[in-house]
């Protein structure tokens, strides 16, 4: 058997395949991933929407210019540097000759394939005396053309060469390595030694080191672990959560704290700022020491929240850090509700144990403080004021209008045009077309329910113990499609009818209020007056009275009109007329049993269609990756661009109980699908919850809790 031989690359032509392959792998995703966007086309869509949303605080401070970023130029320099060497190595290459070659004789001798031995012989001798060493010839091309004559007069050398491609026989198998042989030469082995050290034994361990210290603080949101066990603690120690008190748990985010977040700053003007908006937004009490609601990071973010809530003019010191504080607000009260139904479900499997859930009002005032976040507006305060040009002083002469009683912008928006145009008479042209445009742009999503049990013979068939899926189909349209379409209905209406009905008989329904009505009708159609007992007919007639049929759960009884007489004896005319009669009900009830039998296979093939159509939405949910740009929401006072998103579960409200997790919708364009199931009981023995505390141990976590944080306290002063 052969042996193998390993050798380095002397030539350096395995190298740059090797080098070639790399550079290709690295710069091909980096650019997909890493070249800067097109300006133009974000500039474009900010000019477009510009008459919506141009009053917008996040959409004035996009149109601010920036300072020059040198990021996108510098990612563009490495990037094409990377390609230009990328191209440079795949041209050596493609001009790279090819070292391994077939050993042919016939090409050293300068002969044809197939010629003769005097050809060979004569070849032969011509080339040696040219070659040959002692003439002044060249030795390694005179021991290639001696070789190349043996390959072919010699029978054993024919032989070799003929099997093994060598005339000198089989040869080792030779292994290229895609490295420089100077790597390995030992006048480089301690340079080579340091660079290997430098790179796996210091380099490789920081890198990895600190990016799973960073990654260990945060959850999968992008939330710092800490903030989600202030926020477990807190939701689990007050149940029933108002809306200060959520005002106040939310700013105790780590996220606000330098310590935690370095983007997070701490002024020495904010010991005079901050005391000056406590005075003026007042209600804020101080002397509570519960850490780290408390803590001066966390006073700070309540008070910018609270002025921002209030619309007040802050300084200018604190702009900045207060719309750093609204961006990440929208994220917390999020993990704020995943916390929240966290612990409604550890509450569920640990009935016996007495587990406190919080309520369901805690879970939608988190809902609702988001809304209050993005728009800029306390809780009690009209929706009027999310408009433009719709300040206090105008909103009492709205709300106060004698006429026309508006309390949301559903009100607003289901006035005629004319009695609109009165109502906001104080606007000028140009606000009023901008108010109308805004409203044009508001939302209008209708849902359209289904319950059904998956896997039954009957899925629309509801019995006690069932597992009902909830199929909810979300239609988004715009304020403005439903203004055409309730002007296009008022118009029609306002003409006389042929049938010569009053208005009386009318009814005017909006876009927005649409309510099953016929159902009610329907269900008194549906009643049928009670059928009245007949006497029973004799013994004969009784196999007759037994067939009855069931349509759309009803029962239908067969009614006999023939006269029985009482004698047991009867004619042969009547016989024949009850054989021809009996027949004729066989054959009706054959058709009868065909036509339910077609029925119910119609049934079950559109529900067996229906069952493979959700199972095809839940593997298309698997694989497809939705984006999360929506609509734009209208936020005057928001720093950032918001995304229209939506909350969707199922209450009951009588119970004040949540009977489906929320399922948060982030793909809302134009319609979408969703399926609603009960949520999943949660395992009861679980190594995370041995640290919860119940009964009468909760004073004691709440102690130690809050001594962590004193504790926390006193090191910083030391350090101060």
């Amino acid at each position: 058997m052969a042996g193998q031989q390993f050798q380095y690359d002397d030539s350096g032509n395995t190298f740059f395949y090797f080098l070639t392959s790399f550079v290709g792998l690295i710069v091909i995703p980096a650019t997909y991933y890493l070249w800067p966007r097109d300006q133009h086309a974000e500039q474009n869509r900010l000019k477009n929407i510009r008459k919506v949303y141009g009053r917008c605080l996040w959409y004035r401070l996009r149109l601010l210019k920036p300072q020059q970023n040198i990021i996108p130029t510098v990612k563009k320099i490495i990037l094409l540097a990377g390609w230009a060497l990328f191209l440079f190595l795949a041209y050596k290459v493609s001009k790279t000759d090819r070292e391994y070659q077939e050993y042919n004789p016939y090409e050293v001798l300068h002969l044809d394939p197939g010629a003769t031995v005097s050809e060979i012989r004569k070849q032969y001798r011509a080339l040696s005396l040219k070659y040959h060493p002692d003439k002044g010839g060249d030795e390694v091309m005179f021991m290639r053309i001696a070789k190349a004559y043996a390959a072919l007069t010699d029978e054993e050398s024919r032989k070799n060469w003929e099997e093994f491609g060598n005339p000198d026989g089989p040869q080792a198998t030779s292994f290229g390595i895609a490295l420089p042989a100077w790597i390995v030469d030992q006048k480089n082995s301690i340079l080579v030694l340091l660079v290997y050290g430098l790179a796996f034994m210091v380099i490789l361990p920081v890198v990895v080191g600190s990016w799973w210290y960073r990654s260990i603080r945060y959850s999968g949101d992008q939330i710092l672990i800490r903030t989600t066990q202030i926020y477990t603690y807190f939701v689990y120690k007050t149940r029933n959560m108002d809306m200060k008190r959520l005002e106040m748990v939310l700013a105790g985010a780590s996220e606000f704290d330098p310590q935690y977040n370095k983007d997070a700053t701490s002024r020495p003007t904010d010991n005079i700022q901050i005391p000056q908006l406590i005075r003026e937004i007042g209600g804020i009490n101080l002397k509570k020491n519960e850490p780290p609601l408390t803590c001066p990071y966390s006073l700070k973010a309540r008070v910018l929240l609270l002025a921002h809530l209030a619309r007040m003019k802050i300084p200018e010191t604190l702009e900045e850090d207060q719309q750093f504080i609204l961006k990440k607000c929208p994220a917390l009260l999020q993990e704020m509700i995943n916390v929240i139904c966290q612990l409604i479900i550890m509450a569920r499997s640990r009935e016996e144990r007495e587990f406190r859930a919080p309520s369901l009002g805690s879970l939608e005032n988190c809902m609702k403080l988001s809304q209050m976040t993005v728009q800029g507006l306390q809780q009690f305060k009209s929706p009027l004021l999310q408009l433009p040009h719709i300040e206090e002083d105008n909103h009492r002469r709205v709300s106060n209008n004698k006429k026309h009683k508006i309390k949301s912008i559903q009100d607003l928006v289901s006035l005629k045009e004319s009695d609109r145009h009165n109502l906001l008479h104080f606007l000028e042209d140009e606000k009023y077309d901008e108010v109308m445009a805004v409203l044009g742009s508001f939302p209008h999503v209708t849902m359209d329910i289904k319950s059904q049990v998956l896997d039954d013979e009957d899925s629309n068939n509801i019995t006690v113990g069932s597992l009902v899926t909830v199929l909810v189909t979300l239609t988004r349209q715009t304020m403005a499609e439903v203004f055409e379409k309730e002007q296009s209905i008022c118009a029609a209406e306002e003409q006389p009818t042929e049938d010569g009905q009053g208005d009386a008989n009318r009814v005017k329904s909006k876009g927005w209020q649409q309510k099953n009505k016929g159902t009610k009708k329907a269900a008194k159609s549906k009643k049928k007056k009670p059928l009245k007992k007949k006497p029973a007919p004799p013994p004969l007639q009784q196999p007759k009275q037994q067939k009855q049929k069931q349509a759309n759960g009803e029962v239908v009884v067969k009614e006999e009109d023939e006269e029985i007489s009482d004698k047991g004896s009867e004619s042969d005319e009547e016989e024949t007329n009850r054989d021809s009669q009996s027949e004729k009900e066989d054959g009706s009830d054959r058709d009868s049993d065909r036509e339910q039998d077609e029925k119910h296979n119609k049934d079950d093939e559109a529900e067996w269609q229906e069952l493979q159509q959700s199972i095809q939405r839940k593997e298309r949910a698997l694989l497809e990756t939705k984006s999360k740009i929506t609509h734009p929401v209208y936020s005057l006072y928001f720093p950032e661009e918001k995304q229209e998103w939506w909350w969707l579960y199922i209450a009951d409200r009588k119970e004040q109980t949540l009977v489906s997790m929320p399922y948060h919708v982030c793909t809302l364009k134009d319609r979408e699908e969703l399926e609603v199931h009960e949520a999943k009981p949660v395992p009861e023995n679980h190594p995370q919850w041995d640290t919860v505390v119940e009964g009468d141990e909760d004073q004691e976590d709440s102690e130690g809790f809050e001594d962590s944080f004193e504790e926390e306290e006193e090191e910083e002063e030391e350090d101060d």
